[in-house]
């Protein structure tokens, strides 16, 4: 079985990657280990919502997506974001095919539970997972935006975090890798903080209400969590910039914090 693995990176987290980054991507690659990126885009979908005056808000972490917000959000993720990492990725040298859940009803998905106060943010019923096979068939990195779609041809707007976790959980891969702007989950020793190797889903849950995780660590720590369903059995998170870091993170290990079921 060829060594694959889905990576999850923010859209604002891939654009400012070095091309180290990317340089270490096509070595993995020529080297016959299979990538899968899924990529998010929240902040530059505040940012164009911002500018065409089209007001949204967030129930629980997750945006209202109304006709308007929804075409906004499909523009920016699917256009803007995805075309500019697949720019990235081939100006490094690998080859790139970027798509959203919609081509090839690639994620498939229905309403969220409490979608009558959300709008169209989806769940995902089921990922297409021969395209993503026949396109690193081709020898391209399928670079996918999280949008989805149903029956009816209606779209939705998906958590990034959740649409990586299924889509690592349909390809059967066990571990994803989430990269970042930090180091892995930090935890302080002896007035000095260190990241953790490896931390459990109920550990973390403890750190966030003892306040030892805290701030903008709780999203980042939350969202990886949402990435362990289905076969995913455990996830990594690693900082982009970090030497060596995605070699380290799918062959080696010792890089970042794994967080595990």
């Amino acid at each position: 079985m060829e060594q694959r693995f889905v990576m999850k990176c923010g859209g604002s987290t891939l654009a400012a990657l070095p091309n180290a980054f990317f340089a270490e991507l096509k070595e993995l690659q020529q080297s016959g280990v299979r990538p899968v990126i899924v990529h998010g885009g929240g902040p530059a979908i505040s940012d164009t919502l911002g500018k065409l005056g089209i007001e949204t808000e967030f129930v629980n972490g997750l945006r209202k997506t109304n006709d308007d917000v929804l075409d906004v959000v499909e523009m920016v993720l699917a256009g803007k974001i995805n075309k500019e990492i697949v720019r990235k990725i081939q100006q490094n040298g690998a080859k790139a095919l970027g798509l959203s859940g919609v081509d090839g009803k690639l994620i498939q998905a229905k309403p969220v539970a409490n979608s009558d106060e959300i709008g169209f943010v989806g769940d995902v019923t089921d990922v297409n997972a021969a395209v993503i096979e026949g396109v690193m068939g081709m020898g391209y990195i399928p670079v996918i935006a999280p949008i989805g779609i149903d029956d009816a041809a209606q779209r939705y707007n998906i958590n990034a975090d959740t649409a990586a976790g299924a889509v690592a959980s349909h390809l059967g891969v066990e571990r994803m890798i989430v990269v970042t702007d930090v180091p892995g989950i930090l935890k302080t020793v002896n007035g000095e903080k260190q990241v953790l190797p490896t931390v459990t889903v109920e550990e973390i849950e403890a750190m966030i209400a003892s306040g030892e995780i805290y701030g903008g660590m709780i999203p980042k720590v939350r969202a990886a969590i949402q990435c362990i369903q289905g076969r995913v059995s455990e996830v990594v998170i690693v900082k982009g910039d970090e030497p060596g870091v995605l070699t380290r993170a799918v062959l080696e290990g010792g890089v970042g914090t794994r967080i595990v079921r």
